[in-house]
């Protein structure tokens, strides 16, 4: 066991801040990595505040980050797929049974045992799992993702959580060339999701409130934008499209999306509004439509995502901060205020 220098919070209204926390030693399957840049993604602002209470209490101390970018630089005797040196990350997940069907099915993120990267009991040392605000972190080698070299590091951590949370059901849901695929509010998830769309040949539909964001979401890769405001707009796409991935936490109209499809058509919630949306069942039925929700992908489907990135040269669009400004970058996160993710440089904790 070392320490480790992190931020953490202490209880759901102190801000972030530095301290030391307790790391395992590398056992012979685990990697030992240097943390280079973690990503800032919003359900880190809702753990740090005790706001899924109900589903995935806070145990405090909490130090967030699932959006890990790093260098590899001790590596256990049994590990053979990483050597010092290395770049590597870590996503959402650092642990699962590996015997279930989902595991089995290269579905961890479905485990019924899974361990997250933080604020999950630590069957190590005790206590929960701390993330990716930190100066290193110890995980199991089949957990461990390599990180292509011609990608920008700092716009490559938020792939770890953005990325994959986007590409999975894109994934599933065939997305191609030829295919109209729609996006759903342009943030954080958002713009990731128009950069696969684009990449994967699609034609590319970004929905916005926000007429102001035009410009911005065909500088991203979107063939056309339509203020979801405008009844007329929204008509002119009826019936057309593929697939819609739907990105907005907000209450909002689904009906509106669901009309958009055409027959067989899917619409994927990963935005995850407080309450319940109504769902008008007529507009599936009448066209074999579905409505479905997904959260983030399985270790082989993370890693064929980070390739995806490396062949196209996609990251996420990011503001570097110091770990210093984390506490001012969740009050801009909580009034959208970024474009489009944070990114922590984690050089800057070696000052504290």
């Amino acid at each position: 066991m070392y320490k480790a220098k992190a931020y953490a919070a202490s209880s759901a209204t102190s801000p972030v801040a530095a301290t030391s926390i307790a790391r395992r030693d590398p056992t012979e399957d685990d990697v030992q990595i240097e943390i280079l840049f973690c990503g800032i993604c919003h359900s880190d602002l809702h753990q740090v505040r005790d706001e899924w209470s109900g589903m995935m209490p806070t145990v405090y101390p909490c130090v967030p980050g699932h959006e890990i970018v790093g260098r590899v630089t001790r590596v256990g005797a049994a590990v053979n797929k990483f050597k010092p040196g290395d770049l590597a990350a870590v996503g959402c997940m650092v642990d699962s049974d590996g015997t279930c069907p989902e595991c089995k099915a290269g579905f961890e993120q479905f485990c019924p045992n899974f361990v997250l990267t933080y604020n999950f009991p630590d069957k190590h040392l005790g206590g929960v799992t701390y993330g990716g605000y930190s100066d290193s972190i110890v995980v199991k080698e089949r957990f461990v993702l390599r990180v292509p070299g011609n990608l920008d590091l700092a716009g490559a951590a938020p792939l770890l959580c953005a990325g994959i949370t986007t590409y999975s059901p894109m994934r599933h849901w065939g997305v191609s060339k030829g295919k109209k695929v729609g996006v759903v509010g342009l943030g954080g998830l958002g713009h990731m999701a128009v950069k696969f769309a684009h990449a994967l040949g699609a034609h590319t539909v970004v929905f916005t409130t926000s007429a102001s964001k035009k410009d911005d979401a065909l500088r991203l890769g979107a063939d056309e934008v339509v203020l979801s405001k405008d009844a007329n707009e929204m008509g002119k796409h009826a019936g057309s499209f593929d697939f819609i991935l739907d990105a907005v936490a907000a209450p909002h109209d689904i009906n509106a999306y669901i009309n958009l499809l055409a027959r067989d058509g899917n619409i994927t919630m990963v935005g995850a509004p407080a309450e319940p949306l109504a769902v008008g069942v007529f507009g599936l039925l009448f066209r074999r439509r579905s409505f479905s929700g997904s959260i983030i992908g399985g270790i082989a489907e993370t890693q064929e995502m980070l390739d995806f990135c490396g062949k196209h040269t996609i990251t996420s669009d990011v503001e570097v901060i110091p770990i210093q400004k984390v506490n001012e970058a969740y009050e801009r996160l909580a009034k959208s205020d970024v474009k489009y993710r944070f990114s922590i440089d984690m050089a800057s904790l070696k000052s504290e």
